[in-house]
Parts: structure tokens; sequence; C-alpha cells
């Protein structure tokens, strides 16, 4: 079955509510990436916490509206305090969102991802090779960059979804959503966000706020990578490389509106 793409409709829709209830997203996430994940999220109108230490993180994620496991910069004590956070999350009937950086290119990220899988996360967002080693396929990662077309992924991405419940989101040259039977594709954005570092972890921050919406998950997981798409399409009109594309994308995911969807 061919993807249905994801209609401004429903991407307008999914912006208000996200503007209205602010959500506060808890995010354990690398530690190369987390102010700029902190900005994509403040631009956009939700409330951002890194909370790292493991009685902290037990605690706030609670409290918070979701909460982000973002394996990009692991270690051992980091996995337990991850963990815990999540059984927390669970618990108190929060979802959280797996980014499985570079998972199929290191061993003990992997494995520990793959562990995770077990506890129904909300939604999974990756790159082609880290969705395809997730699902058990070969995929052509290169540490954190995927050589693969997000199209090549989209059947292990709707295996993963149907084994963990989870909404996957697959993004790249073309993002695909999938809930296991239905399958959205959100296009835009640049090649340009390839060259700034966090782009994609900023996304699964957002992916995460998205996730504590009412409503149809699979819509809003693919309603967040609509903004971060659209505003990429915007910044790249008010920049002239790298250093410049940041802050215009800060600016455009701060002024986003239904006509500039």
């Amino acid at each position: 079955m061919q993807p249905d793409q994801l209609t401004r409709a429903q991407t307008a829709h999914a912006l208000q509510q996200f503007r209205h209830a602010s959500p506060l997203v808890h995010c354990m996430t690398n530690d190369v990436v987390q102010t700029f994940t902190a900005n994509v999220l403040l631009a956009l109108g939700a409330s951002p916490a890194m909370v790292i230490e493991r009685d902290e993180a037990v605690q706030f994620s609670a409290i918070a509206n979701a909460l982000l496991i973002n394996v990009g910069t692991l270690t051992h004590e980091r996995a337990g305090a991850m963990r815990a956070a999540i059984e927390s999350a669970s618990r108190a009937r929060k979802p959280w969102v797996l980014d499985p950086v570079a998972v199929g290119a290191l061993t003990f990220r992997t494995e520990f991802c793959l562990q995770l899988l077990s506890l129904s996360p909300a939604a999974i967002r990756g790159n082609a090779s880290e969705i395809m080693a997730l699902a058990g396929m070969q995929g052509r990662g290169r540490g954190v960059d995927s050589t693969d077309a997000a199209s090549a992924a989209l059947p292990g991405a709707q295996q993963l979804a149907r084994q963990t419940g989870a909404v996957v989101a697959v993004t790249g040259e073309v993002d695909y959503v999938t809930d296991g039977t239905r399958t959205l594709m959100v296009t835009g954005g640049d090649v340009l966000m390839t060259r700034v570092v966090g782009t994609g972890c900023a996304l699964s921050a957002v992916v995460a706020a998205c996730c504590a919406l009412p409503g149809d998950r699979l819509v809003n997981v693919a309603a967040g990578c609509a903004f971060m798409a659209k505003a990429g399409t915007h910044a790249l009109t008010r920049s002239h490389g790298p250093g410049s594309f940041e802050p215009a994308l800060l600016d455009a995911l701060y002024a986003l509106n239904e006509e500039a969807l």
C-alpha cells in the first residue's frame, strides 16, 4: 500500500494543539545536542528539561508530559538512568520516545536499544540504517549517518511498528511515519539540515512532544516531522550555509503558522 501524504490541515491542527499544550519534554539526550534541542523545543512553544542523574530522572519522568531517550553519548551509568526513567514514565502513563543513534554500528548501544523495545515506546525516530538495524535488517550506516534511502527502511519500519506498538518515523530525504498498518509521508527540508549537528536529535524531541498531544498519534508524529521539514525549507531561503542556517531554522520554527505550512 502506498503511503498517504500528510495534509496541511492535519499539520496545522497538530501545531495548534502543540502551541496550546506546550508539552514539558524530559530529554535524556546526548551531550552534543542539548542546547540546540532545548532551543528547538522552545522555538516551537514546548518546554524542555535535561535531567540526567538517575534519582532525579526517575522523579522527573513521571512529572513531564513525555520522555526522550537518545543514546548518542551512551554510557553504562546513563543506560541505567534511562531504563529507570522509562519505567517511571510508564508507571505514570507518560509516553517515551527512542532515538537509536548509531544503532547497528556499535554493539553496546545496539544491544541496549534492542532491550528497550520490550518497554513499549510510544514512538521510535531514526534514520534508515538505524531503523533497519532495530528491525533486524542489514543497513549501510556509517556511524550516525545513513547511506540508505528512507524508502529502503519502510518495510522494516512497518515490521518494527507492529512488533513494538510504536509509531516509527524513518527520516531522510523523505520522511515515512508508520504504525505498521497506515503510513504517512512528509516531504520538505533540505540536505543542509544534515550539515548542522543535532537536527535529527532535536526532531526526536519534537516527536516526543507530539506524542503527548491528544488524538491520532500517527498524525501527530508525522506533523512533528512536518514542522521541522517546513521550517527547514523556509530557513534555506534565509541562510548562506550551516552557520546561518541554525539561527534561521530556530526563527522559522518560532514563526511557523498555518500560512507557512
